[in-house]
């Protein structure tokens, strides 16, 4: 498992993992802001901060699928 995780890691350092790199990295940020102002919002109610980091997650988690279903490698 580590020896994929470390060829995966080569390939991408050396840019021939992705195709369109530019658009992997504006999918990563898109999800990111969607999750972290997801969580900002909830974090301002009165709910405890545990649940406002499950929420967040799970509904972050379930928007990345969602982004990545026309990802292409080489």
């Amino acid at each position: 498992m580590l020896e994929i995780a470390w060829f995966a890691t080569r390939l991408f350092i050396k840019g021939q993992l992705l195709r369109d790199p530019v658009d992997f990295i504006k999918k990563i940020v898109f999800g990111t802001v969607i999750g972290l102002t997801l969580f900002l919002s909830l974090a301002q109610t009165e709910i405890p901060l545990g649940l406002a980091v499950i929420t967040s997650s799970l509904i972050t988690g379930i928007v990345m699928p969602y982004l990545f279903r026309d990802f292409k490698m080489k």
